[in-house]
């Protein structure tokens, strides 16, 4: 088993803009002044920025362009729907708002399958939308795969019933909590867990002050430390500048990277950049449309491929 891969499939944006259905649970999203033509033309920048950025480290970056066939404002995070297993699984999720179900698209899987990877099944949980449930894949689920546990804060988008069935199905011990950040003086939960976590080979960077429950933050912690991961915590500022929203990656002769945008890179202290460059160096771009408009960071674009190779 292997915590992180040297593959990662990422989607092209065509329609970018502030997806009106997430707002209302995903407290990062704020306005821009400009058209919707402006937002989507800053947020390729960045994505074609980010994307030859982790190339030029070695990462392979599978690249498929979002589609015009229907409305999908947040296809730039494909992290939310799909996961990718070293078994050959795959599995598909439930997503909170409508109009991000349309990104599942099955020619995804077809270009995986011309790059060679192989697809022995697929474990489709989307019917429980049906019943307005919702686990948005590793946006919901932080994966240690080495160890098999499986951290998810729960939310209206992570269900703790369709989790645990998931942990069941993956074979995954389930670390289950609530997450809150404070908006507007209320304590409301936070929408994906990878905004707040991220398990990396031998540490684990998070933000434990969203975990208000102490016996829920010292199991979360106990997890962590018998699987031997340095903690290296973030504050809640920091957490609101994407620095929870990282992943581990693997470049050029399986050198280890810490990926993260610019906001977050520029939000941690000097002791926290050391304690990272103690296990990894650090990849940052700028996401700053991507952030401001989706609410989403450098983890939520890149969607982990761990299938076998033909």
């Amino acid at each position: 088993m292997q915590q992180t891969t040297n593959t990662i499939l990422m989607i092209r944006p065509i329609n970018f803009r502030k997806n009106e259905q997430t707002a209302v649970n995903n407290y990062f999203q704020e306005d821009l002044a400009l058209k919707n033509a402006e937002i989507n033309a800053k947020a390729q920048e960045e994505f074609d920025a980010y994307v030859f950025k982790l190339k030029s480290y070695g990462v392979n970056v599978v690249v498929v362009s979002d589609t015009d066939k229907f409305d999908t404002p947040d296809s730039v995070f494909p992290n939310n729907w799909i996961s990718f297993h070293e078994n050959g699984t795959v599995g598909i999720y439930p997503m909170f708002a409508e109009n991000r179900r349309s990104e599942r698209r099955e020619d995804i899987l077809e270009t995986l399958e011309n790059e060679g990877f192989i697809i022995e099944n697929i474990v489709d949980y989307t019917s429980a939308e049906e019943a307005d449930i919702f686990l948005e894949a590793t946006g919901s689920i932080i994966l240690d795969r080495v160890n098999r546990k499986a951290y998810c804060a729960l939310s209206a988008r992570a269900d703790e019933e369709l989790f645990i069935e998931f942990c069941e199905d993956f074979e995954y011990t389930p670390v289950v909590f609530i997450a809150n950040q404070t908006v507007e003086g209320k304590r409301e939960a936070i929408y994906h867990t990878n905004v707040m976590m991220c398990v990396a080979e031998t540490f684990a960077v998070i933000c434990l002050d969203t975990i208000d429950d102490k016996q829920e933050r010292k199991n979360v912690l106990k997890h962590l430390k018998e699987d031997g991961k340095q903690i290296i915590e973030i504050t809640e500022e920091q957490m609101h500048s994407f620095a929870g929203n990282m992943l581990q990656v693997k470049g050029e002769n399986n050198e280890l990277f810490l990926v993260m945008s610019k906001a977050a890179h520029d939000s941690l202290t000097q002791s926290q950049v050391a304690k990272i460059n103690n296990h990894c160096k650090i990849i940052s771009s700028s996401l700053e449309t991507i952030e401001t408009c989706g609410g989403g960071s450098a983890r939520c674009m890149m969607a982990e491929v761990f299938l076998p190779k033909a």
